[in-house]
This record gives structure tokens, sequence and C-alpha cells, in this order.
């Protein structure tokens, strides 16, 4: 019997045990938890960030190129007015002593109207307004500035200020001058650059541009406007304006125009100058953040919810660990002590299920059975192949589950609170869900395949046509949107006409190595596949300008269920190397960290009186051939 200090030791450890487990499950789910979901926003957030600004700068860039597009017409067609015939008679008119310049008071109208101009002016040498389009009552006022000493047809189009009877304006101006001797007729022309120059370029979704005129000596929240004019509450635009006047630079700002979450707006701000280096206008190009920030939340809850799983399934376990391990443990310390103390007739008397009858009846076979101990062995390297399977089907299968989960969640929100917009999200989410079954699918079906693949059929395959085919099918990846492109070099030798080979086998193989090629280039590079002969068989080589491979891993490649990707059942290769052994053919890599890789095919040259021999029927081109 046991003394009552033993039992009172034994029930205080008992007591201890589903505390400790209780403390450490949950830390651990903390720790998880917290790091997966801090790792999945920081990812999730800087992906948002690098598309943005790629997006953003984008759409700049073309916003640049639209203002220099119209500057160049401006010019071209002020020029076209200085280049003819009739300005250079007005010119000589008005050059000559006492010219009478009333004559030419309504000539700017004509002029601006035949080439679509919203201002124009026509200046005479010594900066008397003859005539303006925008502004008639100007006649027979100075404008000194366009007879300063400047080259102004090699100055082009620039940014102004314009002064119009309904008040400033912001122009896109170009001048030219008409010489005659000293003297001359200068034209002066341009376009408006408001709110219709933002229908100049087609945005993005989630993105929108809008402009600030600097036509005054404070900020003028009207003067910030849209295509559909002025922006309701564009004071919180303020301050990043006012930056940008004060240093003429691109600057960036997140602008939060309430204080509900969501409603903030990350601007880039563009500086519109004039020839003296003041800024004129602000072009402001706007990025929505309520996307991310509600994928933030629904990432932040799903941690929560996941975080409270883990919690009550960690209660659930004390109380099960409590009742189902610490007393069957007590009884297994019990049991190992007779028997190390010599009483091989020491069983352990449990009715536990799970790993801690295992154990017992483990310990009782181990009494039982110790001359077995090779073919328990055996069976231990069985189970633990069994697990390293489950292992990585459980890995594979896991990741298609997150975007299901969210996409039922985003289904159920929909529901509730876009329920004018659910047949939309409705069909988003069934596409959704049906690449990611068709996901599983496949992983499934690779995992099966690999256990029973086929026999190979043999037939007459043209390499060259398949490897052509292999690479199309590829195509759209090459250049895929949001990742570098990949350019594909082919380089096939037309003596190589044809081998013996199953030809769905022989594209599975094909199309293996492309995709692993692809996979090893996350940042682009080069896909080189080339046929040859070699030595009386024909070689097949697929090269890659990715990160390469080191000695030990080209050395494992191989093996079932071995692999170096975070995303890989590590069956890719070896269902490679089992179909190009069942043919009867050699496989070999080569590759250096950092250098690229390689992989060389040997297949024996199929004889053509060997052809008929074949199994199954050669393709209608080949027996052609």
């Amino acid at each position: 019997m046991e003394s009552p200090a033993t039992t009172i030791e034994g029930n205080s450890k008992a007591m201890r045990l589903p505390a400790r487990v209780l403390l450490a499950f949950t830390l651990t789910a903390v720790l998880v938890v917290g790091a997966l979901g801090w790792f999945v926003l920081r990812t999730v957030r800087l992906a948002f960030q690098r598309l943005d600004g790629e997006r953003t700068a984008a759409l700049a860039l073309q916003f640049r190129r639209e203002l220099d597009m119209r500057g160049a017409e401006v010019v071209h067609r002020v020029a076209a007015i200085a280049d003819a015939e009739a300005t250079l008679r007005m010119a000589i008119d008005v050059s000559r002593p006492q010219p009478d310049y009333a004559l030419y008071r309504n000539d700017a109208f004509g002029l601006a109207a035949a080439q679509g101009l919203d201002l124009l002016e026509l200046v005479a040498h010594d900066g008397t307004i003859l005539s303006s389009a925008h502004w008639p009552d100007r006649a027979g006022y100075q404008n000194a500035w366009v007879v300063e000493p400047v080259d102004w047809r090699a100055r082009g189009a620039f940014l102004r200020r314009e002064e119009t009877p309904a008040g400033p304006a912001l122009a896109l101006v170009a001048v030219q001058r008409v010489p005659v001797g000293e003297k001359g007729l200068y034209i002066v022309g341009g376009r408006w650059l408001d709110r219709e120059f933002l229908n100049a370029v087609a945005l993005p979704a989630g993105m929108r541009a809008l402009l600030y005129r600097h036509l005054g000596r404070e900020f003028s929240a009207e003067q910030v406007t849209d295509p559909a004019g002025p922006v309701a509450g564009a004071e919180a635009l303020a301050p990043l304006i006012a930056a940008v006047l004060a240093t003429p630079r691109d600057q960036t700002q997140t602008v939060a125009w309430t204080d509900r979450a969501g409603e903030t707006e990350v601007f880039r701000a563009l500086p519109l100058t004039a020839p003296d280096g003041g800024v004129l206008a602000v072009l402001l190009l706007g990025s929505a953040q309520g996307e991310l920030m509600a994928l933030e939340r629904t990432i932040l809850q799903g941690a929560l919810a996941m975080l409270a799983v883990a919690l009550l399934c960690g209660w659930l376990l004390r109380g099960w660990v409590a009742a189902r391990v610490s007393r069957p443990l007590r009884q297994l310390v019990d049991a190992a002590q007779q028997l190390a103390a010599g009483h091989l007739a020491a069983r352990v008397e449990s009715n536990a299920r799970g790993e801690i009858g295992e154990l017992a009846r483990a310990f009782n076979r181990m009494a039982d059975e110790l001359v077995a101990q090779r073919r328990q062995w055996m069976q231990s390297e069985r189970v633990a192949a069994w697990r390293e399977l489950a292992r990585r089907l459980t890995h594979e299968v896991k990741h298609p589950l997150f975007p299901i989960e969210l996409t039922l969640e985003t289904l159920r929100r929909a529901r509730e609170h876009n329920a004018d917009r659910f047949d939309e999200i409705f069909n988003e989410a069934t596409q959704t869900l049906q690449t990611e079954l068709e996901q599983l699918k496949s992983t499934l079906a690779r995992f099966s395949e690999f256990a029973r693949l086929p026999a190979p059929r043999p037939r007459a395959v043209s390499v060259n046509e398949l490897l052509r085919d292999v690479v199309q099918s590829h195509h759209e990846h090459f250049s895929a949107v949001g990742r570098p492109s990949v350019t594909p070099e082919l380089y096939l030798d037309e003596q190589v006409r044809f081998i013996a080979a199953d030809p769905d086998l022989l594209r599975r193989v094909l199309d293996l190595l492309v995709r692993h090629a692809l996979d090893s280039m996350p940042a682009g590079g080069t896909l080189t596949v080339r046929t040859r002969r070699e030595n009386g068989a024909v070689c097949i080589e697929v090269s890659d300008t990715g990160t390469g491979l080191s000695r030990e891993e080209c050395e494992r490649l191989f093996t079932p269920y071995y692999t170096s990707r975070p995303y890989s059942t590590g069956l890719g290769l070896a269902i490679v190397q089992s179909i190009v052994s069942d043919h009867g053919a050699s496989i070999f890599v080569e590759s250096e960290a950092g250098q690229g890789t390689t992989f060389r095919i040997l297949f024996p040259e199929a004889q053509p009186g060997a052809l008929s021999e074949a199994a199954g029927p050669p393709s209608a081109d080949l027996a052609q051939s």
C-alpha cells in the first residue's frame, strides 16, 4: 500500500500538471496567434502600400504626359497662327510708323476659334494689346511681360496665372514672335487648366484625382476641385498643399476625412510650377484606404476568434489531462519502477484511450515482446511515414481553408450590411470558393497520382512540338500582373524529330519542370528550353536564372515529400523522376546557389523502323512526317 505522504505528493503533482498544461497551452496560443496575426497584417499592409505606390506613380506619370501633350499642342497651334501669311502682313502693318491698332481689335476671336484656343492675345512690339479673345476690353492696354527679352520659341508652353472678366484663372500658355526688323508682333495663346484636365486620364478603382489652383495668396478650399466641381471638406488638404507651396516637390500625406475608421485617403501631391519656379497648381492623387482597413479588421477579428477557440480548447484540455493523463501516468511510472527493479511481470492496467492508452499498451508490449524489437521498429517507421504524409497533406490542405473562411465571412457580412450588392458579392465569392476547392482537388490528385502513376503507353512524340505547346500554355504566367516578367527562350534543334514516349506523361514531366523554373524566379528572369542530339540520345534541357540550389538540395531534390519551399508538396520532382525512369530515360540536375538550375533529360532516340512497334498510333502530324 502507498503511504499517506506518497498519496498526498502524487495528488499534488496531479493537480499541478493540468495547470501547467493550461498555462503552456495558453501562452503558446497567444504567441502563435499574435505572431501570425502580426505577420499577416504586416504583409497585407506592405502589399497594399506597394500597390498604391505603383498605381500612384503610374497615374502621376500619365498626368504629366498629358500636360506635356497639351503644352505641345498649344505650342503647335500658336505657331500655326504665327506662321500664317495673314499674321505676317499684320506684323508688317503694326510695325509701320503710327499704325492704326484699332483695325485688329476683333481679329483674335476668329484666330482663337479656328485653332481651338481658350485665350489668345495679339500684342504689338511696344506691349500694346491689339486684340484679346478672352477679354475683349483689354485691347489698348499694356502687356509688358510679353516683350521681355526671352526666347519664346525655345521656352515652349508654360503655366501662367491669367486675369479674366470673371477673375484669375490658370492657363497653359505659349508665346510666338513674328519679327519685322527690330519690331514685330507677339502671339500669346493657350488653354485653361481646370477640372476638365482631370478627365484626361482614366482612374483605377479606389483612386481619384483633385486639382488645386493657387490663384490667390491664401489657401482657398473652393479651388480644390474634382471633375464634378469643388470638393467638400477640402480644408483637410490645406496642410499638404501648404507644404507643397513652401517646398515645391512631390509629397505624400494621409488625410482622415472624418473620425470614423476607414474614411482615410493617402494623397500624393505633385506641384505644377511656373517658369520662375513658383507653384501655380497642385495635382492631388488620392488612394482610399477603406478596403485595407476593412481587411485588417477582418484579420484581427479572425485572430481574436482563433485565440478564443484556443483558450476554450486549453480549458477543455486541462480537464481532460486531469482525468485521463495524470492517473495513467502515475500507474505507468510505478510499473516502470517495478520493471527496473527486476519484476518482469509488471504490467499497466489501463483502459485509457488515445496517446495515454497507446503508451500503456506500448509498455506492455515492450515487456511481453522484447525479442520483437526489430518488428516494432519497422512498424514505427511505417507510422512515421504515414504521419509525414499526413503532415504534408495537412500542410497543403490548410492554405485554401483560410480564403474559404474569409469568403464565407464576407458573404455573411454582405448579407447583413450590403444586401443590395449581395448578388454581385455572392458571384465573386462562389468563384473564389470554386477556385480554392479546385486547389484542394488538385492537391489530393497530386498525392493520389504519385501513389498510382499509370504505366507509360509509348507512341511517336514530336519533342519540339510538345515543348512549344507546354511553353505556350504558360504564356500568361510569363507576364502576370503583380510579379516580374519571365522571358522564354526556345532553342530547338530541328534535327530532333521524335521519341517513343507516352505523350500525356511526357507533357506532365515538362509542365512540372517549367512550373519549377517559374517558381525559382520570383524576381523574374529567363526560362531557356533546348533540345539536341547527344551520343545517340535526345537531350531536353529546361533552365532558369533563378535562386539556384545547394549541393545538399540537389542530392535530395527527387526524394518524395522533400521540398525547400513553404507551399510545395515535395511530390512534383519525385513524379518527374518516376515517369522518366518508367520510360527508360535518365534525368540530371545541375545548379549552384544564385546561379540558376538546369534539368537535363536523356531519352533514347526512336529509330524510324521501331515507330510501328510503339504502343498506340503515332500522332497525325508525325505520321505524315
